[in-house]
């Protein structure tokens, strides 16, 4: 197996903290009621199910990083579907216990582990689930690393979410962090350099999903694995 790129390790570290600080902040704040809200997470299950849908209704998954475990639930609606969710952070999976009601927890099983050298064998699982860290990933040489040790876990389809580029929302983003005089604080990908990675890695597109087309930033990518 190939050497980690360099900061891999501290890469994950931090967003497992980040991810930790902001998973306790929402812990301890007031459940949101707000019409809006119920209506954003109401699209995201029917986004994230399509994906599902589209990737063939995978039975064996591997939810990494699974952070706190927030689409378990999702995931656990299929009956016969095992649920394997891996985190580099042994803290959260320890969180994860206590968060979630036992009705869900009988459905996963839990590991430490990291994107980059995933304590799995080769075509181990039916699909790889990775809502969470590859959207932060800013650099390419971390990027195609995740990808080819997903290319190598998975037997069939690899579920990945991310922030589109040339967006309705992706213009006020960056008019927003002008205003402010800040960098903008989400990487906003090219849609022809980050889909040549994926076929680089070996991977063809079955399709996308965006969560408000046109619209809205994030888009979730259904992979299938070369063979």
């Amino acid at each position: 197996m190939s050497a980690q790129p360099p900061s891999t390790v501290e890469l994950e570290l931090e967003f497992a903290r980040q991810h930790a600080r902001e998973h306790a902040r929402a812990c301890l704040a007031p459940c949101p009621d707000s019409l809006a809200r119920r209506l954003a997470l109401a699209r995201e299950k029917q986004w994230v199910r399509q994906a599902l849908k589209l990737a063939g209704e995978p039975g064996l998954v591997l939810d990494l990083p699974c952070g706190a475990g927030r689409f378990w639930p999702l995931l656990a609606e299929r009956g016969n579907r095992v649920i394997l969710a891996a985190d580099p952070s042994q803290e959260m999976l320890d969180h994860c216990a206590v968060h979630h009601g036992d009705d869900v927890l009988m459905r996963v099983r839990t590991f430490q582990s990291s994107v980059f050298t995933i304590g799995l064998p080769e075509n181990a699982v039916d699909c790889i689930f990775c809502m969470q860290l590859f959207q932060y990933v800013s650099d390419s040489r971390h990027r195609m690393a995740m990808l080819r040790e997903f290319h190598r876990v998975s037997r069939d389809t690899v579920i990945l979410s991310l922030c589109m580029d040339g967006k309705v929302m992706a213009w006020r983003h960056r008019r927003l962090a002008q205003a402010a005089s800040q960098e903008v604080p989400r990487i906003l990908f090219d849609k022809a350099q980050v889909e040549g990675e994926f076929r680089e890695a070996g991977f063809e597109i079955v399709g996308h999903r965006d969560f408000l087309p046109g619209y809205a930033l994030r888009r979730l990518y259904v992979l299938r694995k070369n063979t």
